[in-house]
């Protein structure tokens, strides 16, 4: 029997508004409706098992030590075990998940304890890889405040450990990856020409604005927004810079496709953007892969597809925190064709990271 995950009240990581298990929702209630009819699940929801040829690359997991660190230094963590990732894959007809660590990740201010917290989440997904042949890919954490830390793990896990990309966050401490303190391991990930998944984090001006709306109901998306305005727009020039870095940006790209149009204008009013980007933000923003957890419903969808094309999309579902099943209906509701499917599900993927062996 598959256990659900507990959800934590009060944790403003855990928030699961709509669409999720534990709550009813819209889609729920349209697939319940049905098979009160004695139409049956099948008629709204196809076998998933049977054909599991996905590959989720927002799929979070939990070191024994990192829920630890979580607990003493957040009060809280999430639940979660291998066998419940596994079972919720198999639901979702999920081939492989690409695992990153659950935020905020390493980093609470220390370098040497980020350190040692980083080599124990990676060496704990290599082995999730070994142990679960083809089901785990690895986005490796890195200290990224601690440039020097940092490079030795990005060596360590993409050498030795095999990892497909490195997991990064939108901010740390206020900083926004386009700073200069970053270039050091920018320009590393550049000359690998690396993967880099981006997940956003309750940003330092902004965790309590509104009573009774948690961070991750408004900022995170916009967190992920204010992050790509600093590397295009930041003194380093990091977009620019270092056009070799493959970018996953989570969640649709959070409120970018809203705000386009402001970064474009805001490159026409700054002489020094012209320098920087010719073009305009559009053509970079063009190339960036956006990943559909939690940005999978018709207008969200809708927006993302006005700015990029469907071989920049990718297949993700935020687990624990969401069901995989979410962005398996968010993509059937918004009616794309079976090769468009094909390609978000799996095809774009594995062109980014062949060394995935799914199923």
């Amino acid at each position: 029997m598959t256990v659900r995950p507990r959800r934590l009240a009060g944790c403003a990581c855990c928030d699961r508004s709509a669409g999720t298990a534990g709550t009813v929702s819209r889609r729920n209630l349209l697939t319940g409706g049905i098979a009160a009819l004695g139409l049956g699940a099948t008629a709204a929801r196809p076998a998933q098992a049977a054909a599991a040829r996905r590959i989720d690359v927002h799929h979070h997991f939990m070191d024994p030590v990192q829920r630890d660190v979580l607990r003493k230094n957040l009060g809280r963590a999430p639940d979660w075990s291998v066998q419940m990732s596994l079972d919720d894959m198999d639901k979702s007809g999920i081939a492989t998940a690409v695992v990153s660590a659950v935020q905020p990740g390493v980093w609470f201010g220390e370098p040497e304890p980020a350190r040692k917290l980083a080599r124990e989440i990676n060496e704990y997904g290599a082995r999730m890889m070994s142990d679960h042949k083809g089901r785990f890919g690895l986005f490796a954490a890195i200290p990224l405040p601690d440039p020097d830390g940092s490079l030795k793990e990005i060596a360590h896990a993409l050498d030795k450990l095999h990892a497909d990309g490195i997991g990064l966050y939108t901010s740390y401490a206020g900083k926004y990856l386009g700073d200069p303190a970053f270039v050091p391991v920018l320009e590393e990930l550049n000359r690998r020409k690396c993967v880099v998944y981006v997940h956003p984090v309750a940003p330092a001006c902004c965790g309590q604005l509104i009573k009774g709306v948690p961070p991750a109901t408004i900022e995170y998306a916009t967190d992920t927004t204010r992050t790509i305005a600093s590397l295009l727009f930041g003194e380093a020039g990091s977009a620019a810079r270092f056009p070799d870095i493959r970018w996953i940006w989570s969640h649709s790209g959070g409120t970018l496709p809203f705000l386009t149009g402001r970064l474009i204008r805001l490159a026409a009013e700054r002489k020094d953007a012209h320098t920087k980007m010719p073009d305009g933000p559009l053509p970079i923003l063009r190339k960036y892969n956006y990943e559909i957890a939690q940005g999978n419903t018709p207008g969200q969808l809708a927006a993302l597809m006005k700015l990029v094309s469907v071989s920049q999309l990718l297949f993700g579902t935020d687990f624990p925190y969401r069901d995989g099943l979410e962005a398996v209906d968010g993509l059937r509701d918004y009616g794309f064709g079976a090769a468009d499917l094909d390609a978000i599900n799996r095809g774009n993927a594995m062109t980014l990271m062949p060394a995935l062996k799914a199923g």
